[in-house]
Formats: C-alpha cells, sequence, structure tokens
C-alpha cells in the first residue's frame, strides 16, 4: 500500500491535530492524578481522546499506581499490552473498576 502525497498544509494540520490530541490526554492524565477525575468517569467517556489511550497510561496516571503495579494488574485481569481504552470489553471495564475503586 502506498503512502498518500500530503501537501505541506495537509502534513501541518496533521501534525496540528496530533498536537491537540496529545494535550488532551495530557490533561485527562493530569486530572486523573489530582483526584478531580476518576477512572470510572473516564471509562464512561466514548471520544476518541479517552479511546485512543493506552490502558497502561490510564492506569499509572492513577495516584499510587506505578509502571509495575500497572503491569501486574493488567496481566491479572487478561488485558493485553498494547490495549487501548477503545479496546476493552465490559467485563475488562467492570474488572479494572473493581481492582481500582475510586477513592470516597
Amino acid at each position: 500500500m502506498a503512502l498518500p502525497n500530503l501537501t505541506n498544509a495537509d502534513r501541518d494540520a496533521a501534525r496540528q491535530k496530533a498536537i491537540l490530541a496529545r494535550q488532551a490526554r495530557s490533561a485527562v492524565r493530569a486530572s486523573l492524578k489530582a483526584g478531580t477525575l476518576t477512572l470510572a468517569q473516564v471509562l464512561i467517556r466514548s471520544d476518541t481522546v479517552v479511546g485512543r489511550m493506552p490502558v497502561r497510561q490510564l492506569l499509572t496516571a492513577l495516584p499510587g499506581i506505578g509502571q509495575v503495579r500497572a503491569t501486574r494488574s493488567m496481566n491479572a485481569l487478561g488485558i493485553p499490552e498494547g490495549r487501548r481504552v477503545q479496546g476493552l470489553g465490559p467485563t475488562q471495564r467492570s474488572k479494572l473498576l473493581q481492582e481500582f475503586p475510586s477513592p470516597m
């Protein structure tokens, strides 16, 4: 499959779109870290900002969760390493919410 020929304007537009998506995902991670968003609120969202985020990145944004615990939990719950949030099934979402309940 040949790559499409893009003009400089097309490349700039794609670059801007990617920058905005990264900034939006960063804002979601910062809100999770600060506690203003919960995991349940993020998993309910159906937009592409959250959907394209890797599950590991989402889990490590939670307070007190590091790379090791995120990896162990994903393995225990049967979630593959490269899975993105949009690829989680309802059972996997509910298991994640049980594993990482939101603080009250």
